[in-house]
């Protein structure tokens, strides 16, 4: 069957963000350049995942259009990537993977699998078939307050509690800030490859009640062994500008790591997706009885039956 480009999302092997304050953002031709004074950055916008804009930002209509034609998210943030205002819309039109996740949310015994297999990613060497979530959550908080401890003996960084105000991270200490700013960054890569491949950043499985709960269901899959020991590192090594050193060690990780093929990979598997789902440019029409028909024509010619 032939693709769709506007339905099949190429994620895997894109550059994971950039962060951007104070420029002006402009359309180079097929890409996008950053101006500041008299200096221009050309930004490869065509293998770029995320672009997050920070205050004094300034972006052309131009910029916009190239960059919604190369499926790049743009999100909207707070200075130094501390608070998340608004994204734009991903390069995904199929809605196959969407109804699938809500299916396996409202369906309580294939919500539970999902579930399940979030904490058997944590936990590989143990089984989880007779241990209820209540349990599972238990193990979850002592293997993340264990991994704190541990980074902070590895990397020498003086650690009491993860704690922060979520207004302003500077009041906190250098740990807590650096972690921060390394969640941030995360969360942004995960809503834009959940986006990205037609997946709802608000239908969450462990995570409830909020527009980004499957984005923290999802991060929670990979902070421990990305973000949290970069933020570490970064404080570590006494750093003087926390928040840009740790954006730059995460995103050095998350190209280590191939985090975005992983993501890509871990999704289909938390919805049994063995293949890749039917995607269809055209419209469906629903028929009852979750038969579908094609759309796209005119049926008032139709015999009523």
């Amino acid at each position: 069957m032939k693709e769709s480009l506007h339905a099949l999302a190429r994620l895997d092997e894109s550059l994971s963000f950039i962060y951007i304050e104070r420029a002006i953002v402009e359309r180079d031709n097929n890409s996008l350049v950053i101006i500041r004074a008299d200096d221009r950055v050309p930004i490869p916008i065509s293998s770029l995942t995320v672009l997050m804009l920070g205050p004094g930002t300034n972006i052309t209509h131009a910029a916009m259009t190239v960059i919604a034609e190369n499926g790049c998210t743009v999100q909207w943030c707070g200075e130094r990537v501390v608070r998340y205002y608004a994204t734009g819309l991903g390069e995904t039109r199929n809605s196959e993977r969407l109804l699938r996740q809500i299916k396996y949310h409202q369906d309580p015994a294939l919500h539970l699998a999902v579930v399940k297999k979030m904490y058997d990613k944590r936990f590989p060497d143990i089984s989880l078939n007779n241990m209820n979530l209540r349990a599972m959550r238990g193990m979850e908080g002592v293997r993340v307050r264990e991994m704190y401890k541990t980074l902070a003996q590895i990397y020498k960084v003086r650690w009491f509690v993860r704690n922060y105000n979520l207004y302003d991270i500077a009041l906190g200490s250098g740990i807590n800030k650096a972690l921060s700013v390394a969640n941030s960054c995360l969360y942004g890569l995960c809503h834009s490859a959940i986006v990205s491949l037609g997946y709802s950043p608000a239908v969450g499985f462990i995570h409830t009640g909020r527009i980004l709960s499957f984005v923290y269901d999802i991060a929670d899959l990979y902070k421990m062994d990305t973000v949290v020991p970069a933020a570490f590192r970064v404080v570590g090594k006494g750093s003087t500008d926390i928040s840009r050193d740790v954006r730059i060690a995460c995103r050095e990780m998350f190209k280590d790591k191939k985090l975005l093929k992983c993501i890509a990979k871990d999704l289909t598997k938390l919805f049994d997706i063995e293949n890749e789902l039917p995607l269809d440019p055209a419209t469906s029409l629903w028929d009852g009885n979750d038969r579908m028909i094609a759309g796209g024509r005119n049926f008032g010619s139709e015999e009523v039956e």
